[in-house]
């Protein structure tokens, strides 16, 4: 007769069972550890993260560490998303950043999110002394103008609004913002997609959308 070889019996040990007969049972994994005794929980950011875990956003690449880690903590603060502001000021400064650019236009706006001059002296400073900043110190300003916000801005159109039309957060998007022969017609003529003399919330903040699109791409995106 042939004898059971030992790995067979090792085998049938293991895994044999009879009908009325359970399993052995595997412990059920317990509870991850809690904070230390006198150590609060992370704060929730945004998007239910711990606070801090964020590290990837778009257009992170192009700007320096210090510049990414102050947009996420700004929009943590005001309950917008990184990716969003990182885009609206990729848009306004033409991908460059630059705290002192100016508008091409004429109206005088200056910095990431082109404060007007009437809008600088507002929030205690000029478009002038603006110009001067690091980029990281004129974000303090931004986050001051957009403050009055926080809560609203948690989509892009609308956070595109709070820079562009404040009037617009919560209109639906084929609320039209400005219309040819008015003097904010013409200095955002370029918005204006189909040539109709009209300029929507969603026709403004298409620009905005596709500069989040492109901020997310390879090489750009950190």
């Amino acid at each position: 007769m042939t004898r059971p070889s030992l790995l067979s019996m090792l085998f049938s040990t293991l895994f044999a069972w009879r009908p009325g007969r359970s399993a052995p049972s595997v412990p059920a994994p317990g509870p991850a550890p809690g904070p230390a005794p006198g150590q609060k929980p992370p704060a929730a950011d945004f998007v239910g993260h711990p606070a801090g875990a964020r590290t990837m956003i778009a257009w992170g690449a192009r700007v320096p560490d210090g510049f990414k880690r102050k947009v996420i903590e700004i929009a943590e603060r005001l309950g917008m998303e990184p990716d969003h502001l990182m885009a609206i000021m990729a848009f306004e400064t033409g991908r460059s950043f630059d705290p002192s650019i100016v508008n091409r236009a004429g109206s005088g706006a200056t910095g990431l999110i082109q404060f007007m001059p009437a809008t600088a002296l507002d929030l205690g400073t000029t478009t002038a002394a603006l110009a001067r900043m690091s980029a990281i110190d004129q974000l303090d300003y931004v986050e001051t103008y957009l403050a009055p916000y926080r809560g609203r801005i948690g989509d892009i159109q609308s956070a595109y609004m709070a820079v562009l039309y404040p009037r617009a957060i919560g209109k639906p998007s084929g609320h039209v913002l400005f219309r040819k022969g008015s003097r904010a017609y013409k200095l955002n003529r370029g918005l204006d997609r189909n040539g109709d003399g009209r300029i929507t919330k969603q026709e403004a903040a298409a620009r905005v959308v596709a500069l989040l699109e492109e901020g997310m791409r390879p090489g750009n995106i950190g």
